[in-house]
């Protein structure tokens, strides 16, 4: 068992809590990315077995996670979004450098990569602008008809968790099904929350394997598309500048420590898909 996923696990789920940050960035400042899409997507092959030591303490930190600090996101978001919002920004930006390393840019990206990138990074930050329905009632009753929409939301959703730069939580924002999530946590609607769950799973499956091959076959597009994703990203989670000083102050210093968090950590060995 890799025990140290767990605190893995518990990066990836606070991030996954949160609208605008991505899982999928932390598991790339991490350095677990390529592994984490090995070992989704060979689950449910005859090697499953091998993946068992890899997945389950990082469940355990995720779910763990979801649990316990649900109501602390709901808690730093009401009263200190715009420093949350700041270190979460320099987490993101940090990965950059690492990503682009991993890229080998300066030596295989072309003008077509480019444009990609500049692409898909004017398309995910112009989100920024999408009305949401976060003020939606949450669901706590379950019927068919609920289940179903529950269930291709939390699918939709795990699918922008593993690819960095896209939040899980936004696209469940964008559906006015995230309330009805985080209630769930917190109050432990079972029902609901293995609505969602069962959704993201069977995403989680789907998306691993695609996004896998992409990798394996079209390597540096989809690593321009993955650099304009978290470029696009930084503008979904940019809260505006506070107006008072101290708000200013602490969001500069959370900024850095997020910046210094992922450059610390981010792995500098070039990590590679494996069959």
């Amino acid at each position: 068992m890799e025990w140290k996923n767990i605190y893995r696990g518990i990066l990836m789920g606070i991030s996954d809590l949160i609208p605008g940050v991505s899982g999928g960035t932390i598991a790339f400042i991490l350095g677990i990315y390529d592994r984490l899409l090995e070992a989704i997507s060979g689950f449910f092959s005859r090697e499953w077995k091998k993946h068992l030591g890899f997945l389950i303490p990082l469940v355990i930190g995720v779910g763990v996670t979801l649990l316990l600090f649900s109501r602390v996101i709901e808690f730093l978001l009401e009263h200190h979004y715009e420093a949350t919002q700041f270190f979460f920004m320099g987490l993101i930006l940090g990965v950059i450098p690492y990503i682009m390393k991993q890229a080998e840019v300066k030596q295989n990206f072309t003008k077509r990569h480019f444009a990609v990138l500049i692409l898909i990074g004017i398309a995910l930050a112009s989100t920024a602008f999408i009305g949401t329905n976060e003020d939606v009632a949450p669901i706590e009753q379950l019927s068919v008809p609920v289940f179903f929409t529950l269930f291709f939301s939390g699918w939709l959703a795990s699918m922008a968790m593993l690819l960095p730069g896209i939040s899980g939580s936004f696209i469940l924002l964008l559906l006015g099904v995230y309330t009805t999530a985080i209630n769930a946590l917190s109050t432990l609607n079972i029902p609901i929350a293995l609505a969602i769950g069962a959704g993201v799973i069977v995403g989680f499956i789907v998306s691993s394997k695609a996004i896998r091959y992409l990798l394996e076959n079209y390597t540096y597009v989809t690593y321009a598309a993955i650099i304009g994703l978290i470029l696009g990203s930084l503008f979904v989670v940019f809260p505006g500048f506070a107006s008072d000083t101290m708000t200013l102050v602490t969001s500069l210093i959370t900024f850095t420590v997020g910046l210094v968090f992922t450059l610390l950590f981010s792995s500098p060995k070039k990590t590679v898909i494996t069959d």
